[in-house]
């Protein structure tokens, strides 16, 4: 069992930055993939970035790529999501998710466990 919860959310002027983080409990985090994944009002929750257990892999949404940059400190039990250059676009709740794999947690089918969500609101 792995409990996730994400802080750093809030409200950013566009062309800003702001790092999300997500803590997790329980021993075996080690062994999962983290990813972040977003849902804006009306809209599907969708795939931002994916990390695998050992850090040596990542895999980002086109929407966010060479914007957003995904990390991990395992001795630490967190991930985060620096998110630079945002847009009003990338405003939505940001929840963060452990998966089996990288590749498998690029969907929300195959994410394990999911955070309560953090706002971020980007404004124009």
């Amino acid at each position: 069992q792995v409990q996730l919860e994400e802080s750093g959310g809030g409200l950013v002027q566009a062309g800003g930055s702001r790092r999300l983080s997500c803590s997790a409990s329980g021993r075996t985090f080690n062994t999962y993939a983290m990813g972040w994944f977003r849902q804006a009002p009306g809209k599907e929750r969708e795939f931002v970035a994916v990390i695998s257990w050992s850090g040596g892999v990542t895999y980002y949404a086109d929407s966010v790529k060479g914007r957003f940059t995904i990390s991990r400190d395992n001795p630490r039990n967190r991930v985060y999501l620096q998110m630079n250059s945002l847009k009003p676009e990338d405003t939505a709740v940001y929840y963060c998710a452990a998966s089996d794999t990288a590749s498998g947690g690029k969907t929300p089918s195959g994410v394990n466990y999911w955070g309560q969500g953090s706002q971020v609101t980007v404004s124009s």
